[in-house]
């Protein structure tokens, strides 16, 4: 059995959205302060003994998310199409850092999950694979 490293960390930002068609509170403008923890898994470290470097992935994890940051999300694409549900907005991270990471670390690293919390208490995770 090969060895894997997780590594964990994480980036916050806010914004506000609507849930169209929730029949409910969620349906008016509301915001998050969203705390956004990511996983990513490699099986052979570095020169420096570092599977990654956590600062290298926050920089990444935090130019997915500035497009969203302080923003209205239901006039971002692809949440124009779709709610910006915490599962949708875990998908949208995961796939942009997805992308972010195989550039920085090639086939080296792979991201395994995006957790998204909406607050303290709820979260959501995205895999793919």
């Amino acid at each position: 059995m090969a060895r894997q490293y997780r590594l964990k960390t994480n980036v916050h930002f806010a914004a506000a959205h609507v849930l169209r068609g929730y029949g409910g509170d969620c349906e008016q403008l509301h915001g998050h302060n969203y705390k956004v923890e990511i996983e990513v898994a490699c099986e052979q470290l570095d020169e420096l003994g570092m599977g990654v470097d956590f600062r290298a992935v926050r920089a990444a994890a935090r130019e997915v998310v500035g497009v969203i940051d302080h923003r209205f999300l239901n006039e971002i694409p692809p949440f124009t199409e779709v709610n910006p549900t915490a599962e949708h907005i875990a998908a949208y991270i995961y796939e942009g850092l997805a992308r972010r990471l195989a550039e920085l670390a090639g086939e080296r690293v792979q991201l395994a999950a995006i957790t998204v919390w909406e607050t303290e208490r709820d979260s959501v995770t995205y895999t793919e694979g």
